[in-house]
């Protein structure tokens, strides 16, 4: 199966430059692999770039869990993470994403400085 890159998730979820969405729909219309680092990458461009709120960006990650030709690295954890960012918006994605792959591997507590992370189950600060 073939992977893809931030940007040809970006364009699937944006839909902003119509040549490329064409050409990414075309990509993933034969199945494609989406790794972790890729979906965690495009939260951020979907945040830092396009401005989504939390809630959009929400939306998004369910959009590509749920997209016939995509398969997500980890679908289970991705899940996981995203039921804990639509809970605490505030943290962003990527730390749910890497407190639920660290909880999927058995390597808990999560040490963080950060202090709104630090108060969930399974993470502890330093």
């Amino acid at each position: 199966m073939r992977a893809v890159d931030t940007n040809v998730l970006v364009r699937l979820v944006t839909r902003d430059e119509a040549r490329r969405v064409a050409a990414a729909e075309a990509f993933v219309g034969k199945g494609a692999w989406v790794p972790q680092l890729a979906l965690a990458e495009a939260t951020w461009v979907l945040s830092a770039v396009y401005d989504l709120n939390a809630a959009a960006i929400a939306t998004a990650i369910e959009m590509l869990l749920n997209h016939k030709d995509l398969t997500l690295e980890g679908s289970e954890v991705v899940s996981n993470a995203l039921e804990v960012f639509r809970k605490r918006p505030a943290l962003g994605f990527s730390d749910c994403l890497m407190l639920e792959v660290a909880r999927k591997a058995g390597h808990l507590p999560l040490g963080t400085f950060d202090r709104t992370l630090g108060k969930l189950e399974g993470v502890e600060r330093p």
